[in-house]
Formats: structure tokens, C-alpha cells, sequence
């Protein structure tokens, strides 16, 4: 009796020791460090996610989707993508007690222990690293255009070097731990998202609508219109990519059974959308009635003047990067540490955030002044994951789980996403690899 007590002891103290190192590893990881975060935070974290320099490009979207199908396409986007947010913060503590912090723990859930992490995990690091690296080149693309813009006489330099100097940043601001540790930077970004936004279309209006304007699809033949409407839908779905970090803001939220996260990462989520559609919807509108099917692929382009203006708004976009940048580096983060303490048995330190981190950042960057024109590339292989983990991947994950009955409002509207979701995960690299084609030969390294 006595040996049983003895190994039954032994056994819990084993099991205690086992939590306590479990809970130390949890308070050193950057998503579950710190769940002091508040409603706002939720709302400008997903501001600066979800409102990247892609914006920019939605009047080029709508010169190639036309009036109808393009404010369409906007609003249905809009609709959708908000849905499918509002199932994964009502998934984030679907079980009682627990909460699935990062998203392909809720693949898991749902999928299975192996195959949700197989389906999840490729799908999101390949968003989240080329979302970073396309970032590191419109930093340095937008820091380029600010510097060309204000000094028009200055000795001219390479894109790589701007490039460069915007890394550097980031080898600094990798090392905040945690999400919250970033909120400042990502208030910041919201904030410029909303300025540069406001100043494409204000600027675009007081401009006028241009004598020769013109609405006809963009494309000389049938052929190239198709191609180049496909093309549009992966623009339009790079808009909406702030899914593949909702859950990770969500875990910084703090959680009881009588006050729980989802009410306030909600109320945080609904104010974001909202600046969102105040970002969307004027420029993409406003910036396609006034220049037509002439407007450039990025809007500011096609400005030009004032000067001093147009300088400013690229900063606005370099600004806004920067805690663009942080967001979607932190869920990647977490996996390589998470790999490295808990799978390879590492002991948590500063020293290996700092070689983790560091080597991150520098792979980034290398990769984007290797090749400054990877946001031609990335729409090609991007439609195959942005759409999946934004429009449909939540709705297939909600009918595995909760099984709602067959042609109930609920049944329909899940099929209705993925049925959406997969034609644009299929037509979009069709019409982006058309584009690729098209623009290799202007293609260069180290540009």
C-alpha cells in the first residue's frame, strides 16, 4: 500500500514538474507570453494585417474586372472574408477550457493531430514569409520613390540599397518579444494605412476625372481580358489576408469563462473592418473613376504631383510596412522557437531569439534584394494558399466540427464560401502567371 501511495506520488510530482515546464515554455513563447491585451489592440493589429500596400493596386483591379463585377467582387470580398473571420473567433475557445491559440492548432482540431498540421502550416508559412518578404520590397520601393520623389536631382540607387536600409530596421524590431511588446508600432501602422489610403483617393479627386477617360477592360483581345480578370481576383484576394494571424492576435486577449476573448477580439475585429472598407472602397472606386483603364498599378504612380504629397504618402506606406512586417513575422517566430524548445529541446534564452530572429530577417531581406520584383511572383502561388486560409478554410474547419444540418442558412453559406473561395484559389495564378510571363523580361536581380 505504502509503495503504491510512494509511486503514486512520484508520478504527480513527475506530471507537476512536466506543467511547470510546459507553463515556462508557454510564458516564453511570443503569442502566449502576454494575454493582457485589450479590444483596440484586436482592432489596429488587424488593421495593419489586412490593409497593406495592396490597396494601392485596387483602382489597376477594378480597370481590369469593370464597374459591375468589380464593386461586386469588393463587397462580396468584404461580406465573405468578415464571415469567415467571425467563425474563427468564435473557434478560438469552442472547447471548454481550452483555447487554440495559432491557427493550425485549430486545423488540428478539426483535421486531426498530423493532417491538420500538414494542411495549416505550409499554407500559412508561405502567406506569412511572402507577405514579409513582399513587404521588405515595397519598403524599399516606397522609401526609394519618397527619396526619388523629394530629391529628383540626386545621384540615382539601386532598389536593393533601400532594400536594405528598411531590413536593417527590422533587425531591430524583430526582438520585441510578443505581440502586445509591438502594439505601438502596429497603432502606427494602422494609422498610416488610413493616411496614405486617404490621400491616394482625395488626391485622385481634387485631381478630376481625366477628358479622355475611359472604362473598357484593360486587354486588346477576349483572351487577354479573361486573363487579366483572373489576375484582378488574386489582387483583390491579397487585400484580405489578415486570417493567417487573427488567432495569434486573439490569444493575447485575455480569457475567462464568464468574460471571454471572443467578445472583445469581436468588437476589435468589427472597427477594423470598418477602416478597412474606409481604406477599399474609396480608393478602388474613386481611383478607377478618375483615371479609368490608364491608372497604374499603384495609384500614387499615377498621381505624380504635388511632390511633397506624394513623398509623404510613401513614407505613409513605408511607416505602415514596418508594422506590417512585425505582424505577420511574429506567428513565424513562434513556430521556429516553438520547433526549437519543444521539439529539439533548447533551453528558452535571449541568445536564441536573438540567432532565430536575426537569421529570419536576414533571409527575408536577402531574398527580396535578390529578387524585387517577388510581388509578381507571389501572385501566382499566393492565390493557391490566400485564398484557402481567408475565404474557405475556416467554413470547411466550421462544417467538421459543428456539422450543421443539410440546407440550413448556415450549410449553404459555408458551401457558398468554399465553393468561391476554390474557383479563385484555381483562377488567380492562371491569370498571375500570364502576368509573370509578360514581365520577365524586365526581370532583374539585385534590381
Amino acid at each position: 500500500m505504502g509503495t503504491q501511495v510512494e509511486v503514486e506520488g512520484v508520478v504527480n510530482n513527475i506530471a507537476d514538474d512536466a506543467a511547470a515546464k510546459q507553463k515556462a515554455i508557454d510564458d516564453w513563447l511570443p503569442i502566449t507570453s502576454s494575454r493582457k491585451a485589450k479590444w483596440w489592440y484586436s482592432a489596429f493589429h488587424n488593421v495593419t494585417a489586412m490593409v497593406g500596400a495592396g490597396v494601392l493596386s485596387l483602382p489597376y483591379a477594378m480597370a481590369e474586372l469593370g464597374w459591375g463585377p468589380g464593386v461586386a467582387i469588393l463587397i462580396l470580398s468584404w461580406v465573405i472574408t468578415l464571415y469567415t473571420l467571425w467563425q474563427m473567433v468564435e473557434m478560438h475557445e469552442m472547447v471548454p477550457g481550452k483555447r487554440f491559440d495559432r491557427y493550425h492548432e485549430l486545423g488540428q482540431h478539426a483535421f486531426g493531430e498530423k493532417l491538420g498540421l500538414y494542411i495549416v502550416v505550409p499554407q500559412q508559412l508561405t502567406v506569412e514569409v511572402g507577405v514579409n518578404i513582399v513587404y521588405m520590397v515595397t519598403g524599399g520601393k516606397s522609401l526609394k520613390k519618397a527619396i526619388d520623389t523629394i530629391c529628383p536631382n540626386c545621384q540615382p540607387m539601386r532598389t536593393s540599397w533601400f532594400i536594405l536600409m528598411f531590413g536593417i530596421v527590422h533587425l531591430f524590431l524583430s526582438h520585441l518579444p510578443n505581440f502586445n511588446s509591438i502594439t505601438g508600432v502596429s497603432l502606427a501602422a494602422a494609422v498610416m494605412s488610413l493616411s496614405y489610403s486617404t490621400i491616394a483617393w482625395s488626391s485622385s479627386l481634387h485631381k478630376g476625372v481625366k477628358p479622355d477617360v475611359s472604362y473598357k477592360l484593360t486587354g486588346s483581345t477576349l483572351g487577354v481580358k479573361i486573363l487579366n480578370f483572373f489576375s484582378a481576383l488574386g489582387d483583390v484576394a491579397f487585400a484580405y489576408a489578415g486570417h493567417n494571424v487573427v488567432l495569434e492576435i486573439q490569444a493575447t486577449i485575455p480569457s475567462t469563462p464568464e468574460k471571454p476573448s471572443k467578445k472583445p477580439m469581436w468588437r476589435g475585429v468589427v472597427v477594423a473592418y470598418i477602416v478597412v472598407a474606409l481604406c477599399y472602397f474609396p480608393v478602388a472606386l474613386i481611383g478607377y473613376y478618375v483615371f479609368g483603364n490608364s491608372v497604374d498599378d499603384n495609384i500614387l504612380i499615377t498621381l505624380e504631383k504635388p511632390a511633397w504629397l506624394i513623398a509623404a504618402a510613401n513614407m505613409f506606406v513605408v511607416i505602415h510596412v514596418i508594422g506590417s512586417y512585425q505582424i505577420y513575422a511574429m506567428p513565424v517566430f513562434d513556430m521556429i522557437e516553438t520547433v526549437l524548445v519543444k521539439k529539439m529541446n533548447f533551453t528558452p534564452s535571449f541568445c536564441l531569439r536573438f540567432f532565430t530572429r536575426t537569421t529570419y530577417v536576414l533571409m527575408t531581406m536577402v531574398v527580396a534584394m535578390a529578387i524585387p520584383f517577388f510581388g509578381g511572383l507571389l501572385g501566382f502561388f499566393g492565390g493557391f494558399v490566400f485564398a484557402p486560409t481567408t475565404y474557405f478554410l475556416p467554413c470547411v474547419m466550421w462544417l467538421s466540427i459543428y456539422k450543421p444540418k443539410k440546407y440550413s442558412l448556415s450549410w449553404i453559406a459555408n458551401w457558398f464560401c468554399i465553393i468561391l473561395g476554390v474557383t479563385l484559389m484555381v483562377v488567380a495564378p492562371i491569370g498571375a502567371l500570364r502576368t509573370i510571363i509578360i514581365s520577365a523580361k524586365n526581370y532583374k536581380f539585385f534590381g
